[in-house]
């Protein structure tokens, strides 16, 4: 069993259910090529379903999208302040690169994120009852 955590800026960052702060969002590591978007349905310790209605992370791709834009500026920057402003097609390899490598992380944070500003899940330490004493 996880340790709990208290604040809430913490277990998003640590993606952590919303709820409980212990179980874990994603069922895989980000770093499988395949699988690291898979969430379990409910979480593992208290049971908060997370995707509170079908469709929902729909609106993730708007996070998503905010993601990959400042994604791109700041590689954008770096290229030009640490390679003297070069040719147009290091800055889209340089881009391009950086999204793919990213990607994993970005719609993470983008479901992770959606979850607790609109999912309507509240933190409530030790209030449920734990997945195995059901």
């Amino acid at each position: 069993m996880m340790a709990t955590i208290d604040s809430n800026t913490l277990a998003l960052l640590q993606q952590r259910c919303p709820r409980c702060h212990e179980g874990q969002l994603f069922t895989h590591s980000a770093f499988n090529p395949v699988r690291f978007a898979e969430m379990p349905e409910r979480c593992p310790v208290c049971s908060q379903a997370y995707e509170p209605e079908p469709g929902f992370y729909w609106g993730a791709m708007f996070i998503s999208y905010a993601f990959s834009t400042a994604i791109m500026l700041v590689t954008g920057f770096l290229v030009y302040h640490l390679l003297h402003d070069p040719a147009v097609w290091v800055y889209v390899t340089s881009v391009a690169v950086a999204a793919v490598l990213l990607t994993p992380l970005s719609l993470r944070y983008s479901r992770t994120i959606m979850l607790y500003l609109f999912g309507g899940v509240q933190y409530q330490p030790r209030r449920y009852q734990p997945a195995g004493n059901r």
